[in-house]
C-alpha cells in the first residue's frame, strides 16, 4: 500500500512533507506509511486518497492493498441502483441534438450517444472498428475511421493524445497506457505539434472533419457526474460537440433530427 501511495503522490509532484501539511498528519507517520513500517488505518487511506485526489477506482486499490474492503461500489450501469444515472444521461444526450455527444467510460469505450453521433458514426468508418465495444479514440484516428477525413488531423491528434498521455501519468493505469501506445503508433500524414498554439481568432483546438462534400468545424466539453460515490459513476464522460462556425450550425439544423 505504501508503494502505491508514494507512487499517487509523486505523480501529482507533491512532496511528503506537503502531503503531511495538507492532511494534518506528521511527516514521520506519512514515511513510515510509505515505507510500511506503520500500517495505517483504513481512515487514514482514505484521507491521504482524497488529499490526492486519487480516482476511486485506484483509492478502492490502495484500501484492499492496505488490507481493507473497498470503500466504492462497482455497479454495472443496467443495474437498478444506476437507473436515475442512466436516464440523465440519455436525457443530455437526447437534449444535445442536433448536435453529436456521447459517454464513453475510462478507456473511452462508448456507452451510448445520440442520433447525430450515430450517424457520423456510421459513415465511412470500417464496419470491425464499429463491432462493441467501440472506442471512440480508437475511430477518431485509426486510418478506417475518422482520420481521413479529418482536415486537420495531425492538430486533433495531438490534442487527443495530449488528453490521454496527461491521464496516464495522472493514473498510471497499465490499460491507458496500453491504449495510448496503441493510438501512437497509428499512421499520420500531418504534422503533429508539440504544444497546442492559437492562430490568429483561435479559443479552441477545433474538429475539422469532411462529411458530404462539406467541411463541419466542432469543438468539444466534457462533463463529468459532479458528485460520484460510485466508481462507474465516477469513470463516465460526456463529451458534447458543438458547432465551430456558423456554416456547421446551420448544416446541423437543416438536417435535424439526424443527419442524412
Amino acid at each position: 500500500m505504501g508503494e502505491l501511495l508514494r507512487d499517487h503522490r509523486r505523480r501529482v509532484r507533491l512532496s511528503q512533507l506537503g502531503l503531511a501539511l495538507e492532511a494534518g498528519v506528521s511527516s514521520r507517520h506519512l514515511s513510515f506509511v510509505e515505507t510500511g513500517r506503520t500500517r495505517p488505518s483504513r481512515e487514514m487511506i482514505l484521507k491521504l486518497a482524497d488529499h490526492l485526489d486519487v480516482p476511486l477506482r485506484e483509492r478502492n486499490h490502495l484500501l484492499l492493498a492496505g488490507g481493507y474492503a473497498p470503500a466504492y461500489p462497482e455497479y454495472s450501469l443496467r443495474s437498478p441502483e444506476m437507473s436515475p444515472v442512466r436516464k440523465a444521461l440519455r436525457q443530455i444526450l437526447t437534449g444535445h441534438e442536433p448536435y453529436p455527444a456521447l459517454t464513453v467510460d475510462r478507456l473511452y469505450t462508448i456507452i451510448d450517444h445520440n442520433d447525430t453521433a450515430q450517424t457520423l458514426l456510421a459513415s465511412g468508418v470500417s464496419p470491425r472498428l464499429l463491432e462493441p465495444p467501440v472506442n471512440t479514440l480508437r475511430v477518431s484516428l485509426h486510418p478506417d475511421g475518422f482520420a481521413p477525413r479529418i482536415a486537420n488531423l495531425g492538430e486533433w491528434r495531438a490534442h487527443l493524445l495530449g488528453r490521454l498521455r496527461r491521464q496516464v501519468k495522472l493514473t498510471g493505469a497499465p490499460d491507458l497506457a496500453e491504449l495510448y501506445a496503441e493510438l501512437c503508433a497509428l499512421p499520420c500524414d500531418q504534422e503533429e505539434p508539440e504544444v497546442e498554439l492559437p492562430g490568429p481568432g483561435d479559443v479552441v483546438v477545433p474538429l475539422r472533419l469532411r462529411h458530404e462534400g462539406r467541411e463541419l468545424a466542432f469543438f468539444s466539453t466534457l462533463a463529468v457526474i459532479g458528485t460520484p460515490l460510485d466508481v462507474t459513476a465516477a469513470e463516465i464522460l460526456v463529451e458534447s460537440f458543438f458547432p465551430a462556425d456558423r456554416d456547421t450550425a446551420a448544416f446541423l439544423q437543416r438536417h435535424s433530427p439526424t443527419l442524412r
